[in-house]
């Protein structure tokens, strides 16, 4: 590996330790190799350094590992910690619970653009079939193979958007069928670091999930020129089940209150104090 890798992988954790083993172990087969692995804790307990210190062993990712005391939701704050860390000038964003097919990286890379922020997608596993999977069915690309009870599953709804894990790499097809995504999920976006601090991060003023880590980013994003890009069939992505997590309301208001301001940059982002530490 390079000095300065050409891509850093942002994944953002908060326990689960368990299912951060698989999504470790779909990161260690990408068919593209020239990447680090930043790991953004919001206070886990010690299960998911434990993960992270066998990963590093037993797979020879090059991983830092990110975490912050847990008092409360602060995942914004642990991902600008992150993208300090960064030494690569080109980012990916996942999730710990999000499994990246075999050429997740490469899709990113190959398709990187100064002035656009990548959108990528994600299949979102039923409860069934992520209780199916184990380490040795990510470690052989198996969890990418979609059979007839994941199809029942889609189409009893139980699974949803089973076709965004169809990989088309010809981009004519790809604009023939016309599916492109238009706003970004935080689990599966990029962008190149200097259009992310050129924003001031992520607002630390959110205080839970739904707007801060996705639509507050391409928010501010558009207002200095930085346009979305649809990695829609590209980018595969795997989001392991659990039951759905409710948006902050608190948030809700946060982002409607910066949409008033129509202000590009953060007051409380990444020209912050960093109060992580490398473990």
């Amino acid at each position: 590996m390079n000095d300065i890798p050409d891509l850093s992988l942002i994944i953002s954790v908060y326990n689960r330790e368990e299912v951060l083993r698989l999504v470790l172990a779909a990161v260690q087969r990408q068919s593209f190799r020239e990447f680090e692995v930043i790991v953004a804790d919001d206070g886990s307990g010690p299960g998911v350094k434990d993960v992270v210190d066998e990963a590093r062993a037993e797979f020879g990712l090059s991983i830092r590992h990110l975490w912050q005391e847990d008092i409360g939701w602060r995942k914004n704050r642990i991902l600008n910690s992150a993208v300090r860390a960064a030494v690569s000038p080109y980012l990916v964003f996942i999730d710990g619970d999000c499994l990246p097919g075999k050429d997740f990286l490469l899709d990113h890379y190959l398709e990187r653009e100064e002035g656009k922020v990548l959108l990528g997608r994600r299949v979102e596993m039923s409860k069934r079939w992520a209780a199916k999977l184990t380490l040795a069915k990510v470690m052989s690309g198996k969890f990418e193979h979609v059979g007839f009870h994941e199809l029942l599953d889609g189409a009893l709804g139980k699974a949803l958007r089973i076709e965004d894990g169809i990989r088309i790499t010809n981009p004519s097809i790809r604009e023939l069928i016309g599916r492109k995504s238009a706003t970004i999920l935080g689990s599966n976006f990029s962008l190149y670091k200097k259009e992310l601090v050129a924003i001031n991060g992520f607002d630390e003023a959110y205080d839970g999930p739904g707007h801060g880590e996705d639509s507050d980013i391409q928010y501010r994003l558009s207002l200095i020129g930085v346009t979305g890009k649809s990695l829609r069939n590209l980018a595969v992505q795997y989001h392991v089940y659990h039951p759905r997590t409710q948006p902050s309301q608190k948030s809700l208001i946060r982002f409607e209150e910066v949409k008033k301001s129509g202000d590009s940059v953060c007051r409380m982002g990444l020209g912050q104090l960093d109060g992580a530490k490398s473990i």
